[in-house]
Protein backbone atom coordinates (compact mmCIF):
# COMPACT_ATOMS: atom_id res chain seq x y z
CA UNK A 1 0.00 0.00 0.00
CA UNK A 2 2.88 2.38 0.70
CA UNK A 3 4.27 1.82 -2.78
CA UNK A 4 0.87 2.45 -4.38
CA UNK A 5 0.64 5.96 -2.90
CA UNK A 6 4.41 6.59 -3.19
CA UNK A 7 4.58 7.04 0.56
CA UNK A 8 6.97 9.83 1.61
CA UNK A 9 8.38 10.25 -1.90
CA UNK A 10 11.00 13.06 -2.00
CA UNK A 11 8.65 15.25 -4.06
CA UNK A 12 5.92 14.79 -1.45
CA UNK A 13 8.29 15.61 1.41
CA UNK A 14 9.65 18.62 -0.49
CA UNK A 15 6.13 20.06 -0.83
CA UNK A 16 5.34 19.46 2.88
CA UNK A 17 2.38 17.25 1.98
CA UNK A 18 0.55 15.29 4.67
CA UNK A 19 -0.47 12.01 3.02
CA UNK A 20 -2.88 11.08 5.80
CA UNK A 21 -5.18 14.09 5.69
CA UNK A 22 -7.84 15.28 3.29
CA UNK A 23 -10.08 18.34 3.18
CA UNK A 24 -13.57 17.73 1.86
CA UNK A 25 -14.14 20.75 -0.39
CA UNK A 26 -17.94 20.96 -0.54
CA UNK A 27 -18.34 24.51 0.84
CA UNK A 28 -20.21 23.30 3.94
CA UNK A 29 -17.52 21.96 6.26
CA UNK A 30 -18.00 24.83 8.72
CA UNK A 31 -21.65 23.93 9.42
CA UNK A 32 -21.86 22.60 12.97
CA UNK A 33 -25.01 20.61 12.21
CA UNK A 34 -24.83 18.04 9.43
CA UNK A 35 -25.75 14.45 8.54
CA UNK A 36 -23.87 11.50 7.12
CA UNK A 37 -24.60 7.89 6.16
CA UNK A 38 -22.88 4.64 7.19
CA UNK A 39 -22.80 1.18 5.57
CA UNK A 40 -20.51 -1.81 5.94
CA UNK A 41 -19.89 -5.39 4.78
CA UNK A 42 -22.04 -4.66 1.77
CA UNK A 43 -20.16 -6.00 -1.23
CA UNK A 44 -22.37 -8.85 -2.43
CA UNK A 45 -24.45 -9.12 -5.58
CA UNK A 46 -27.99 -10.40 -6.07
CA UNK A 47 -28.80 -13.66 -4.30
CA UNK A 48 -31.71 -15.93 -5.10
CA UNK A 49 -33.95 -13.25 -6.58
CA UNK A 50 -33.22 -10.47 -4.09
CA UNK A 51 -30.39 -7.96 -3.67
CA UNK A 52 -29.89 -6.84 -0.06
CA UNK A 53 -27.19 -4.31 -0.87
CA UNK A 54 -29.36 -2.55 -3.45
CA UNK A 55 -32.31 -2.57 -1.03
CA UNK A 56 -30.22 -0.80 1.63
CA UNK A 57 -28.91 1.66 -0.97
CA UNK A 58 -32.50 2.51 -1.90
CA UNK A 59 -33.23 3.19 1.78
CA UNK A 60 -30.38 5.72 1.69
CA UNK A 61 -31.68 7.64 -1.32
CA UNK A 62 -34.28 9.81 0.50
CA UNK A 63 -31.41 10.95 2.77
CA UNK A 64 -28.96 11.55 -0.09
CA UNK A 65 -29.41 15.31 -0.45
CA UNK A 66 -29.44 15.95 3.31
CA UNK A 67 -26.23 13.98 3.91
CA UNK A 68 -22.73 15.28 3.30
CA UNK A 69 -20.94 11.92 2.85
CA UNK A 70 -21.14 8.16 3.39
CA UNK A 71 -18.69 6.19 5.53
CA UNK A 72 -18.04 2.56 4.63
CA UNK A 73 -16.71 0.30 7.40
CA UNK A 74 -15.03 -2.17 5.03
CA UNK A 75 -15.53 -5.32 2.96
CA UNK A 76 -16.51 -3.32 -0.08
CA UNK A 77 -16.32 -6.40 -2.33
CA UNK A 78 -16.95 -10.06 -1.44
CA UNK A 79 -15.49 -12.58 -1.39
CA UNK A 80 -11.94 -11.76 -2.42
CA UNK A 81 -11.98 -8.08 -3.42
CA UNK A 82 -11.73 -8.91 -7.14
CA UNK A 83 -11.71 -5.95 -9.52
CA UNK A 84 -14.22 -7.62 -11.88
CA UNK A 85 -16.88 -7.59 -9.15
CA UNK A 86 -16.85 -3.81 -8.58
CA UNK A 87 -19.32 -3.27 -11.44
CA UNK A 88 -21.84 -5.80 -10.08
CA UNK A 89 -21.26 -5.44 -6.35
CA UNK A 90 -20.52 -1.71 -5.98
CA UNK A 91 -21.22 0.49 -9.01
CA UNK A 92 -24.64 -0.99 -9.75
CA UNK A 93 -25.98 -0.88 -6.16
CA UNK A 94 -24.66 2.65 -5.45
CA UNK A 95 -25.26 4.08 -8.91
CA UNK A 96 -27.04 7.25 -7.71
CA UNK A 97 -23.97 8.18 -5.67
CA UNK A 98 -21.55 7.95 -8.63
CA UNK A 99 -21.03 10.43 -11.45
CA UNK A 100 -21.97 9.32 -14.96
CA UNK A 101 -24.07 6.31 -13.99
CA UNK A 102 -26.49 6.95 -16.86
CA UNK A 103 -23.78 4.97 -18.65
CA UNK A 104 -22.82 3.00 -15.56
CA UNK A 105 -21.86 -0.20 -17.37
CA UNK A 106 -19.02 1.73 -18.98
CA UNK A 107 -17.59 2.98 -15.67
CA UNK A 108 -14.31 1.30 -14.81
CA UNK A 109 -13.80 0.35 -11.17
CA UNK A 110 -10.63 2.50 -11.02
CA UNK A 111 -12.27 5.57 -12.59
CA UNK A 112 -15.14 6.19 -10.16
CA UNK A 113 -16.00 9.78 -9.23
CA UNK A 114 -18.52 10.23 -6.42
CA UNK A 115 -21.28 12.81 -6.39
CA UNK A 116 -21.76 12.10 -2.68
CA UNK A 117 -18.38 11.27 -1.11
CA UNK A 118 -18.02 7.59 -0.20
CA UNK A 119 -15.18 7.34 2.33
CA UNK A 120 -14.26 3.70 3.05
CA UNK A 121 -11.73 1.78 5.11
CA UNK A 122 -10.45 -1.59 3.85
CA UNK A 123 -11.93 -4.79 5.26
CA UNK A 124 -10.28 -8.20 5.35
CA UNK A 125 -12.08 -9.32 2.17
CA UNK A 126 -10.72 -6.25 0.36
CA UNK A 127 -7.24 -7.68 0.97
CA UNK A 128 -7.82 -11.35 0.11
CA UNK A 129 -5.79 -12.60 -2.83
CA UNK A 130 -7.16 -15.97 -3.84
CA UNK A 131 -7.59 -17.58 -7.29
CA UNK A 132 -10.91 -19.07 -8.35
CA UNK A 133 -11.84 -22.50 -6.92
CA UNK A 134 -8.26 -23.35 -6.01
CA UNK A 135 -8.26 -21.40 -2.76
CA UNK A 136 -11.18 -19.61 -1.16
CA UNK A 137 -9.65 -18.79 2.21
CA UNK A 138 -9.18 -22.33 3.49
CA UNK A 139 -11.26 -23.97 0.76
CA UNK A 140 -7.98 -25.27 -0.67
CA UNK A 141 -8.60 -28.49 1.23
CA UNK A 142 -11.88 -29.17 -0.57
CA UNK A 143 -11.98 -31.33 -3.69
CA UNK A 144 -12.85 -29.14 -6.67
CA UNK A 145 -15.70 -31.47 -7.63
CA UNK A 146 -17.57 -30.42 -4.47
CA UNK A 147 -17.25 -26.74 -5.34
CA UNK A 148 -18.35 -27.35 -8.91
CA UNK A 149 -21.48 -29.14 -7.72
CA UNK A 150 -22.21 -26.53 -5.06
CA UNK A 151 -25.21 -24.23 -5.56
CA UNK A 152 -23.76 -21.56 -3.28
CA UNK A 153 -23.35 -18.01 -4.60
CA UNK A 154 -19.57 -17.58 -4.22
CA UNK A 155 -18.51 -14.30 -5.83
CA UNK A 156 -14.85 -15.14 -6.29
CA UNK A 157 -13.84 -14.07 -9.80
CA UNK A 158 -10.80 -15.04 -11.80
CA UNK A 159 -8.38 -13.54 -9.30
CA UNK A 160 -8.31 -11.92 -5.90
CA UNK A 161 -7.71 -8.39 -4.75
CA UNK A 162 -3.98 -8.35 -5.52
CA UNK A 163 -3.36 -7.93 -1.77
CA UNK A 164 -5.53 -4.81 -1.76
CA UNK A 165 -4.49 -3.53 -5.18
CA UNK A 166 -8.06 -3.44 -6.52
CA UNK A 167 -9.21 -1.47 -3.46
CA UNK A 168 -6.27 0.92 -3.85
CA UNK A 169 -7.04 1.54 -7.54
CA UNK A 170 -10.74 2.03 -6.77
CA UNK A 171 -10.41 4.49 -3.88
CA UNK A 172 -6.86 5.71 -3.26
CA UNK A 173 -4.87 8.32 -5.18
CA UNK A 174 -2.84 5.68 -7.01
CA UNK A 175 0.33 7.71 -7.48
CA UNK A 176 2.33 4.67 -8.54
CA UNK A 177 0.65 4.91 -11.98
CA UNK A 178 2.12 8.39 -12.64
CA UNK A 179 5.34 7.56 -14.50
CA UNK A 180 5.69 10.18 -17.27
CA UNK A 181 8.25 12.98 -16.72
CA UNK A 182 6.65 15.82 -14.78
CA UNK A 183 3.33 13.98 -14.47
CA UNK A 184 3.75 13.21 -10.76
CA UNK A 185 4.80 16.75 -9.79
CA UNK A 186 1.98 18.28 -11.84
CA UNK A 187 -0.56 15.98 -10.16
CA UNK A 188 0.63 16.95 -6.68
CA UNK A 189 0.43 20.66 -7.51
CA UNK A 190 -3.07 20.25 -8.90
CA UNK A 191 -4.77 18.14 -6.25
CA UNK A 192 -2.76 18.59 -3.03
CA UNK A 193 -3.70 22.22 -2.51
CA UNK A 194 -5.67 22.16 0.75
CA UNK A 195 -4.03 23.56 3.88
CA UNK A 196 -3.30 21.62 7.07
CA UNK A 197 -3.36 22.94 10.65
CA UNK A 198 0.45 23.11 10.62
CA UNK A 199 0.73 25.13 7.41
CA UNK A 200 1.50 22.23 5.09
CA UNK A 201 -0.55 20.84 2.22
CA UNK A 202 -2.91 17.90 1.84
CA UNK A 203 -5.29 16.34 -0.63
CA UNK A 204 -8.32 18.35 -1.75
CA UNK A 205 -11.32 15.99 -2.06
CA UNK A 206 -13.78 17.57 -4.49
CA UNK A 207 -17.18 15.84 -4.84
CA UNK A 208 -18.10 15.31 -8.46
CA UNK A 209 -14.57 16.16 -9.64
CA UNK A 210 -11.71 14.50 -7.77
CA UNK A 211 -12.70 11.89 -5.20
CA UNK A 212 -9.57 10.01 -4.20
CA UNK A 213 -8.27 9.19 -0.74
CA UNK A 214 -4.65 9.96 0.19
CA UNK A 215 -3.90 6.69 1.98
CA UNK A 216 -5.35 3.49 3.46
CA UNK A 217 -5.72 5.38 6.78
CA UNK A 218 -6.51 9.06 6.94
CA UNK A 219 -8.28 11.87 8.80
CA UNK A 220 -10.60 14.74 7.90
CA UNK A 221 -12.56 17.40 9.79
CA UNK A 222 -16.18 18.29 9.20
CA UNK A 223 -18.35 20.63 11.28
CA UNK A 224 -15.75 20.66 14.05
CA UNK A 225 -15.71 16.84 14.26
CA UNK A 226 -12.44 15.02 13.58
CA UNK A 227 -12.89 11.72 11.74
CA UNK A 228 -10.12 9.09 11.90
CA UNK A 229 -10.26 6.26 9.35
CA UNK A 230 -8.02 3.27 10.16
CA UNK A 231 -6.85 0.10 8.44
CA UNK A 232 -7.30 -2.51 11.17
CA UNK A 233 -6.05 -5.34 8.94
CA UNK A 234 -2.49 -4.38 9.83
CA UNK A 235 -2.86 -4.47 13.62
CA UNK A 236 -5.12 -7.52 14.09
CA UNK A 237 -2.45 -10.25 14.02
CA UNK A 238 -2.47 -12.19 17.31
CA UNK A 239 0.91 -13.26 18.72
CA UNK A 240 1.86 -16.88 17.93
CA UNK A 241 1.23 -19.50 20.57
CA UNK A 242 4.21 -19.95 22.89
CA UNK A 243 6.35 -23.05 22.52
CA UNK A 244 5.49 -24.32 25.98
CA UNK A 245 3.50 -27.25 27.35
CA UNK A 246 0.46 -25.00 27.72
CA UNK A 247 0.98 -23.58 24.23
CA UNK A 248 1.27 -27.07 22.73
CA UNK A 249 -2.02 -28.08 24.38
CA UNK A 250 -3.73 -25.00 23.00
CA UNK A 251 -2.29 -25.73 19.56
CA UNK A 252 -3.68 -29.28 19.52
CA UNK A 253 -7.10 -27.98 20.57
CA UNK A 254 -7.09 -25.40 17.78
CA UNK A 255 -5.95 -27.96 15.21
CA UNK A 256 -8.83 -30.24 16.20
CA UNK A 257 -11.33 -27.36 15.94
CA UNK A 258 -9.97 -26.48 12.52
CA UNK A 259 -10.34 -30.07 11.35
CA UNK A 260 -13.96 -30.15 12.60
CA UNK A 261 -14.75 -26.88 10.83
CA UNK A 262 -13.31 -28.20 7.56
CA UNK A 263 -15.46 -31.32 7.80
CA UNK A 264 -18.57 -29.27 8.59
CA UNK A 265 -17.89 -27.03 5.62
CA UNK A 266 -17.45 -30.01 3.31
CA UNK A 267 -20.81 -31.41 4.43
CA UNK A 268 -22.55 -28.06 3.85
CA UNK A 269 -21.16 -27.72 0.34
CA UNK A 270 -22.11 -31.32 -0.44
CA UNK A 271 -25.67 -30.77 0.84
CA UNK A 272 -26.00 -27.54 -1.13
CA UNK A 273 -25.59 -29.47 -4.37
CA UNK A 274 -28.90 -31.23 -3.67
CA UNK A 275 -30.95 -28.04 -3.36
CA UNK A 276 -32.86 -26.25 -6.14
CA UNK A 277 -32.50 -22.44 -6.22
CA UNK A 278 -35.79 -22.11 -8.12
CA UNK A 279 -37.66 -23.49 -5.09
CA UNK A 280 -38.22 -20.56 -2.61
CA UNK A 281 -37.80 -22.71 0.51
CA UNK A 282 -34.64 -24.33 -0.80
CA UNK A 283 -33.34 -20.94 -1.96
CA UNK A 284 -33.66 -19.72 1.64
CA UNK A 285 -31.80 -22.80 2.81
CA UNK A 286 -29.03 -22.05 0.31
CA UNK A 287 -28.76 -18.56 1.80
CA UNK A 288 -28.38 -20.15 5.21
CA UNK A 289 -25.68 -22.50 3.91
CA UNK A 290 -23.89 -19.54 2.30
CA UNK A 291 -23.92 -17.66 5.60
CA UNK A 292 -22.69 -20.68 7.52
CA UNK A 293 -19.78 -21.37 5.13
CA UNK A 294 -18.73 -17.72 5.35
CA UNK A 295 -18.87 -17.86 9.15
CA UNK A 296 -16.82 -21.07 9.26
CA UNK A 297 -14.26 -19.51 6.92
CA UNK A 298 -13.77 -16.60 9.33
CA UNK A 299 -13.25 -18.96 12.24
CA UNK A 300 -10.70 -20.98 10.27
CA UNK A 301 -8.79 -17.83 9.29
CA UNK A 302 -8.73 -16.77 12.95
CA UNK A 303 -7.37 -20.19 13.95
CA UNK A 304 -4.74 -20.08 11.19
CA UNK A 305 -3.52 -16.72 12.50
CA UNK A 306 -3.01 -18.28 15.93
CA UNK A 307 -1.38 -21.45 14.61
CA UNK A 308 1.20 -19.67 12.45
CA UNK A 309 4.65 -20.52 13.81
CA UNK A 310 7.03 -19.53 11.01
CA UNK A 311 6.25 -15.83 11.04
CA UNK A 312 7.07 -12.82 13.13
CA UNK A 313 3.94 -10.99 14.25
CA UNK A 314 3.97 -7.66 12.46
CA UNK A 315 2.04 -4.80 14.03
CA UNK A 316 1.48 -1.54 12.20
CA UNK A 317 3.19 0.56 14.86
CA UNK A 318 3.47 3.50 12.45
CA UNK A 319 -0.31 3.74 12.06
CA UNK A 320 -0.99 3.32 15.78
CA UNK A 321 1.56 6.03 16.62
CA UNK A 322 -0.06 8.25 13.97
CA UNK A 323 -3.47 7.79 15.61
CA UNK A 324 -2.03 8.60 19.03
CA UNK A 325 -0.39 11.82 17.83
CA UNK A 326 -3.43 12.94 15.83
CA UNK A 327 -5.76 12.40 18.77
CA UNK A 328 -3.44 14.43 21.00
CA UNK A 329 -3.36 17.22 18.40
CA UNK A 330 -7.15 17.03 18.10
CA UNK A 331 -7.63 17.48 21.85
CA UNK A 332 -5.25 20.44 21.85
CA UNK A 333 -7.16 22.17 19.04
CA UNK A 334 -9.95 24.38 20.39
CA UNK A 335 -11.76 24.26 17.03
CA UNK A 336 -12.45 20.54 17.45
CA UNK A 337 -15.54 19.60 19.46
CA UNK A 338 -15.83 15.87 18.85
CA UNK A 339 -14.09 12.79 17.51
CA UNK A 340 -15.20 9.70 15.55
CA UNK A 341 -12.98 6.71 14.73
CA UNK A 342 -13.99 4.12 12.16
CA UNK A 343 -12.30 0.88 11.09
CA UNK A 344 -13.28 -2.68 10.18
CA UNK A 345 -12.68 -5.11 13.07
CA UNK A 346 -14.83 -4.33 16.16
CA UNK A 347 -13.20 -4.39 19.60
CA UNK A 348 -16.64 -4.81 21.22
CA UNK A 349 -19.38 -6.94 19.67
CA UNK A 350 -21.96 -9.60 20.63
CA UNK A 351 -22.32 -11.30 17.22
CA UNK A 352 -22.17 -15.07 17.69
CA UNK A 353 -18.53 -15.74 16.70
CA UNK A 354 -16.59 -12.53 17.26
CA UNK A 355 -16.12 -11.73 20.97
CA UNK A 356 -13.58 -14.47 21.71
CA UNK A 357 -11.78 -14.35 18.36
CA UNK A 358 -8.05 -13.72 18.63
CA UNK A 359 -8.36 -10.82 16.18
CA UNK A 360 -10.98 -9.12 18.36
CA UNK A 361 -8.79 -9.48 21.43
CA UNK A 362 -5.68 -8.03 19.78
CA UNK A 363 -7.52 -5.12 18.12
CA UNK A 364 -9.08 -4.22 21.46
CA UNK A 365 -5.67 -4.41 23.12
CA UNK A 366 -3.98 -2.26 20.44
CA UNK A 367 -6.69 0.41 20.55
CA UNK A 368 -6.63 0.49 24.34
CA UNK A 369 -2.88 1.03 24.23
CA UNK A 370 -3.31 4.06 21.99
CA UNK A 371 -6.16 5.57 24.02
CA UNK A 372 -4.36 4.98 27.33
CA UNK A 373 -1.30 6.81 25.96
CA UNK A 374 -3.44 9.71 24.72
CA UNK A 375 -5.24 10.01 28.06
CA UNK A 376 -1.92 10.11 29.90
CA UNK A 377 -0.62 12.83 27.59
CA UNK A 378 -3.62 15.20 27.59
CA UNK A 379 -4.50 14.85 31.28
CA UNK A 380 -7.44 17.03 32.38
CA UNK A 381 -8.22 18.39 28.90
CA UNK A 382 -11.11 15.93 28.59
CA UNK A 383 -12.95 17.38 31.61
CA UNK A 384 -14.42 13.98 32.30
CA UNK A 385 -15.58 13.35 28.73
CA UNK A 386 -14.65 10.15 26.86
CA UNK A 387 -11.65 10.44 24.53
CA UNK A 388 -13.81 9.56 21.52
CA UNK A 389 -17.51 10.26 21.01
CA UNK A 390 -18.18 7.34 18.73
CA UNK A 391 -16.40 4.30 17.23
CA UNK A 392 -17.85 2.74 14.06
CA UNK A 393 -16.94 -0.77 12.89
CA UNK A 394 -18.04 -3.52 10.50
CA UNK A 395 -16.86 -7.15 10.12
CA UNK A 396 -19.71 -8.53 12.27
CA UNK A 397 -22.72 -8.90 9.96
CA UNK A 398 -25.27 -7.07 12.05
CA UNK A 399 -26.22 -3.62 13.33
CA UNK A 400 -25.35 -3.12 16.98
CA UNK A 401 -25.04 -0.33 19.54
CA UNK A 402 -22.85 -1.00 22.57
CA UNK A 403 -21.50 1.11 25.41
CA UNK A 404 -18.41 0.37 27.46
CA UNK A 405 -18.51 0.53 31.25
CA UNK A 406 -15.42 1.19 33.38
CA UNK A 407 -12.95 -1.09 31.59
CA UNK A 408 -9.96 0.11 33.59
CA UNK A 409 -8.68 1.76 30.41
CA UNK A 410 -9.28 4.91 28.39
CA UNK A 411 -11.84 3.12 26.21
CA UNK A 412 -14.36 3.42 29.07
CA UNK A 413 -17.79 5.05 28.57
CA UNK A 414 -17.52 5.16 24.78
CA UNK A 415 -20.36 4.40 22.37
CA UNK A 416 -19.58 1.72 19.76
CA UNK A 417 -21.68 1.02 16.71
CA UNK A 418 -21.17 -2.03 14.50
CA UNK A 419 -22.59 -1.39 11.04
CA UNK A 420 -21.80 -4.57 9.12
CA UNK A 421 -25.19 -5.72 7.90
CA UNK A 422 -25.50 -3.77 4.65
CA UNK A 423 -25.55 -6.60 2.11
CA UNK A 424 -23.67 -9.78 2.91
CA UNK A 425 -25.10 -12.74 4.84
CA UNK A 426 -26.33 -11.78 8.30
CA UNK A 427 -25.35 -13.33 11.63
CA UNK A 428 -27.14 -13.99 14.90
CA UNK A 429 -26.38 -12.63 18.36
CA UNK A 430 -24.45 -14.93 20.65
CA UNK A 431 -26.35 -17.13 23.09
CA UNK A 432 -24.66 -15.47 26.09
CA UNK A 433 -26.61 -12.27 25.43
CA UNK A 434 -25.87 -8.55 25.63
CA UNK A 435 -23.36 -8.31 28.50
CA UNK A 436 -19.66 -8.61 27.66
CA UNK A 437 -17.41 -9.88 30.45
CA UNK A 438 -13.64 -9.69 30.65
CA UNK A 439 -11.96 -11.63 33.46
CA UNK A 440 -15.34 -11.81 35.29
CA UNK A 441 -15.80 -8.04 34.99
CA UNK A 442 -18.62 -6.39 33.03
CA UNK A 443 -16.87 -4.20 30.44
CA UNK A 444 -19.61 -3.47 27.89
CA UNK A 445 -23.32 -3.87 27.25
CA UNK A 446 -25.21 -4.11 23.98
CA UNK A 447 -28.28 -1.85 23.84
CA UNK A 448 -29.42 -2.85 20.34
CA UNK A 449 -28.73 -5.85 18.10
CA UNK A 450 -30.26 -6.26 14.64
CA UNK A 451 -29.26 -9.46 12.87
CA UNK A 452 -30.57 -12.76 11.58
CA UNK A 453 -33.29 -14.14 13.84
CA UNK A 454 -36.14 -16.66 13.88
CA UNK A 455 -36.30 -20.15 12.45
CA UNK A 456 -37.80 -21.82 9.41
CA UNK A 457 -40.68 -19.92 7.80
CA UNK A 458 -40.39 -17.21 10.48
CA UNK A 459 -36.74 -16.47 9.76
CA UNK A 460 -35.99 -12.76 9.36
CA UNK A 461 -33.00 -11.15 7.68
CA UNK A 462 -32.85 -7.43 8.56
CA UNK A 463 -30.20 -5.67 6.45
CA UNK A 464 -29.20 -2.21 7.57
CA UNK A 465 -27.40 1.10 7.23
CA UNK A 466 -27.36 4.30 9.26
CA UNK A 467 -28.06 7.98 9.04
CA UNK A 468 -26.28 9.96 11.75
CA UNK A 469 -27.27 13.56 12.47
CA UNK A 470 -24.78 15.77 14.31
CA UNK A 471 -26.58 18.39 16.37
CA UNK A 472 -25.53 21.32 18.54
CA UNK A 473 -22.97 24.12 18.30
CA UNK A 474 -20.86 23.15 21.31
CA UNK A 475 -20.47 19.61 22.57
CA UNK A 476 -22.13 17.55 19.84
CA UNK A 477 -25.13 15.28 20.12
CA UNK A 478 -25.38 12.36 17.69
CA UNK A 479 -28.79 11.13 16.58
CA UNK A 480 -28.33 7.67 15.06
CA UNK A 481 -31.15 6.54 12.77
CA UNK A 482 -31.17 2.84 11.81
CA UNK A 483 -32.37 2.22 8.25
CA UNK A 484 -33.57 -1.39 8.03
CA UNK A 485 -34.86 -3.47 5.13
CA UNK A 486 -36.01 -6.90 6.27
CA UNK A 487 -36.22 -9.95 3.99
CA UNK A 488 -39.04 -12.10 5.40
CA UNK A 489 -41.15 -14.75 3.68
CA UNK A 490 -39.63 -13.86 0.30
CA UNK A 491 -40.64 -10.19 0.54
CA UNK A 492 -39.02 -6.93 1.58
CA UNK A 493 -40.38 -5.00 4.57
CA UNK A 494 -38.88 -1.64 5.54
CA UNK A 495 -38.72 -1.11 9.29
CA UNK A 496 -38.69 2.16 11.22
CA UNK A 497 -36.78 2.10 14.50
CA UNK A 498 -36.54 4.75 17.18
CA UNK A 499 -33.40 6.90 16.76
CA UNK A 500 -30.54 6.43 19.23
CA UNK A 501 -29.39 9.62 20.95
CA UNK A 502 -25.69 9.63 21.89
Amino acid sequence: MNQRVRWQDPLIVERNIDQTRLVLEDGQTDNSEFSFLVVGDSGSGAHRGHNPQRQVAELMLPHHKESRFMLHTGDVIYLVGSSEYYQQNFIQPYREFILGTEHRKQIAFDQMVFKLPILPVPGNHDYYNLPILLSLASLTTLPIRHLLRSRLDLDVGLHGSGCGDAYAKAFLDYLKALQLPGEFASHLDRYYTAKTDTGGRCLSYQPGQFTRLPNRYYTFRYGGIDFFALDSNTFNEPPPLPKTKQGDAARKLLEKRREDFEQEKLEIIENSSKLRPENPNEADQLDDFHAKVSQIEELIVDIDKQLATNKTTLTDIEQLEWLKQRLIESWNNTEVRGRIIYFHHPPYVTEATKWQQAQTLIVRDRLRGVLDAVAKEIGSLTQGRPLVNLVLNGHAHCLEHLETMDTGHADSHIHWIVCGGSGFSLRRQRMEGADLMEEKKLVARSHLFIGRNGQGFQKRRPYSGLRIDVKGDGQPKFIVRPLVAEWHQRQWHNRELEPLII
